[in-house]
C-alpha cells in the first residue's frame, strides 16, 4: 500500500514540477481525476456485497487503473508495456486493500447486529417461557379444579374461573409485553428485570392458584440487577414445574442469601414424586437448561435434583462482585 501512494505521489509531483505546456499540464490533470475515479471505483465495487456485477465491476475498474500509464507514455517493446503494467498494478493495489478492508468491517457489523438480534429473541424466548408458562400452567390446574368443584361446590368453583381470568390477564399482559420489545427492537433497548420484590406476589399467587405454602425468605441487601433477574426466573421456572410435575405437593420453601461475594439461592418443594407428574406440555421453552447457561454466563452454577425424602431442591450460586454489588 505504501508503495502504491508512494507512486500516486510521485506521478502528481511530476505533473506539477514538470516542465510541460499549459494542454500537457491540462491534459494531466484530466488524467489524474480519471486515475481518481478509477481507483474510487475499485474501493466502492470490492465494498459492496457478493455479485457477478459488482465482481466484473471491480476488476475492469482494476484493469483500467494497470493500463492507465501506458496512455501517457511511448511504448517502444514489451519490456514497456510490462513496466507500464506493473506501475499501474501498484497503483490499483492500495485500492483493492482499502476496498477489501472496509468490506470486512461492513460484514463484521452485519454480523454483530445479527447476533445481538438473536441475542434478543432468545431473551424474548426465555421471558415467555419463564412467566407466560408459569401463568398458563396454573390457569390449566385450576380449570382442573373448577371442573371437579362445579357439582360439588358451586361458589368455590365460581372463584377458582375468577382466578383462571385474572391468570389469564397476566399472560396476556406478558404478551404485550413481549410485542412492546420485538416493535422497540430497532432501538435497541431491553425490557426491563424483574425485581426480587416481585417475587413476594409471585409467591402469593402461587399459595392462592394451588393450595401450597410458600415460604420466601429474601435479602434485605440490595444486589445488582442483572442476578435479580435471573433469581427471578429461576424462581418463577421452580414454581411452575413444582405445579406440572409435582402436584402432591404442599410446601415450598424459597431462601436467597447473601454469602460473602455470592448470592445462593434454593427452593425447595415437598412431594417429590407422589404420583403421575401430570400431562406433558406441548412444544418447550427455555427451562431450567435455559437457565442454567444463564447462570453460568453470570459466573455461577445451578443445580437441580433430589433433597432428602421425597423433596426437590434448586440450588444456585451468583457472584455478586463481578456483576457489581449495587442496584443498576
Amino acid at each position: 500500500m505504501a508503495l502504491g501512494a508512494a507512486s500516486v505521489v510521485v506521478t502528481v509531483a511530476v505533473w506539477l514540477l514538470g516542465r510541460w505546456t499549459e494542454g500537457q499540464r491540462w491534459a494531466g490533470l484530466a488524467g489524474l481525476v480519471e486515475l481518481a475515479v478509477l481507483l474510487l471505483s475499485v474501493v466502492v465495487s470490492l465494498r459492496a456485497e457478493d455479485g457477478p456485477r459488482y465482481a466484473a465491476a471491480a476488476w475492469t475498474a482494476c484493469g483500467a487503473v494497470a493500463l492507465w500509464p501506458s496512455r501517457f507514455a511511448f511504448v517502444e517493446g514489451p519490456a514497456d508495456t510490462l513496466t507500464l503494467f506493473g506501475f499501474g498494478s501498484m497503483l490499483s493495489l492500495p485500492a483493492v486493500l482499502v476496498g477489501l478492508y472496509l468490506r470486512g468491517l461492513d460484514e463484521g457489523r452485519r454480523e454483530a447486529v445479527a447476533e445481538a438480534r438473536r441475542a434478543q429473541r432468545l431473551e424474548l424466548a426465555h421471558d415467555l417461557h419463564d412467566f407466560v408458562a408459569h401463568d398458563v400452567s396454573g390457569m390449566v390446574a385450576q380449570a382442573q379444579a373448577g371442573a371437579y368443584l362445579a357439582g360439588i361446590d358451586p361458589a368455590g368453583a365460581a372463584e377458582m374461573f375468577q382466578r383462571i381470568e385474572q391468570a389469564g390477564q397476566r399472560a396476556l399482559a406478558s404478551l404485550d409485553r413481549t410485542v412492546q420489545l420485538l416493535r422497540s427492537e430497532e432501538q435497541g433497548g431491553r425490557g426491563p428485570q424483574p425485581r426480587l420484590a416481585e417475587l413476594a406476589e409471585v409467591a402469593e399467587r402461587f399459595t392462592a392458584t394451588g393450595g401450597v405454602n410458600v415460604r420466601l425468605e429474601l435479602p434485605e441487601e440490595p444486589v445488582p440487577r442483572e442476578v435479580e433477574g435471573t433469581v427471578h426466573r429461576i424462581v418463577v421456572e421452580s414454581l411452575t414445574n413444582v405445579r406440572r410435575h409435582a402436584p402432591a405437593a404442599r410446601a415450598v420453601e424459597i431462601r436467597a442469601r447473601r454469602s460473602g461475594g455470592r448470592l445462593e439461592l434454593t427452593v425447595t418443594n415437598d412431594g417429590r414424586a407422589p404420583g403421575p407428574a401430570g400431562r406433558p406440555r406441548r412444544g418447550g421453552g427455555s427451562g431450567l437448561p435455559g437457565l442454567a447457561a444463564r447462570v453460568e454466563a453470570l459466573g455461577g452454577s445451578l443445580e437441580a435434583g433430589p433433597y432428602e425424602r421425597e423433596a426437590w431442591r434448586v440450588t444456585a450460586v451468583l457472584p455478586l462482585e463481578e456483576a457489581g454489588t449495587g442496584p443498576a
